[in-house]
C-alpha cells in the first residue's frame, strides 16, 4: 500500500557529508497515517539497527552513535523523510533502509503496519 524509495547514499570521506531522502508513494490515506518514519542501517554481518525516528509530531530519538551529527527531519505531509549526516566516520557504511510504521488505529488488525524501503548504500573511507 505504500512504497518506501531511498536515495542519496554514495562514497564519502570521513569528515563528509550526505544527505539521505526517503519518499513514500502509494495510498494517500496510508501515507498520512505514517505516524512515525525513519532509518535504519545495516552493515555486512551485523543486525539492522534503528539510525533515528520521527513522530508525526515531530519528536526525534537517536542512536548514541549519531546524535550531534546526524538531524532526521521530513516535510511535504510525511511524504519525504530526511537524514542529514555530518561529520561522517567509516564505521557509519552501512545499507540505510527507510522506514514508516502505519497506524491504522485501535480497532483495526492488525493496528500497526511497517513499510521498507530497498535501502541506500552509504560508504565512508578514511
Amino acid at each position: 500500500q505504500v512504497q518506501m524509495v531511498e536515495s542519496g547514499g554514495g562514497l564519502v570521506q570521513a569528515g563528509g557529508s550526505l544527505r539521505l531522502s526517503c519518499a513514500a508513494s502509494g495510498s494517500i490515506f496510508s501515507i498520512f497515517r505514517l505516524n512515525n518514519m525513519g532509518w535504519y542501517r545495516q552493515a555486512p554481518g551485523k543486525q539492522r539497527e534503528l539510525v533515528a525516528t520521527i513522530s508525526s509530531g515531530g519528536s526525534t530519538n537517536y542512536t548514541d552513535s549519531v546524535k550531534g551529527r546526524f538531524t532526521i527531519s521530513r516535510v511535504n505531509a510525511k511524504v519525504t523523510v530526511y537524514l542529514q549526516m555530518n561529520s561522517l566516520k567509516p564505521e557509519d557504511t552501512a545499507v540505510y533502509y527507510c522506514n514508516g510504521l502505519e497506524d491504522k488505529g485501535a480497532r483495526a488488525t492488525p493496528r500497526f503496519v511497517n513499510y521498507w524501503g530497498k535501502g541506500t548504500l552509504v560508504t565512508v573511507s578514511s
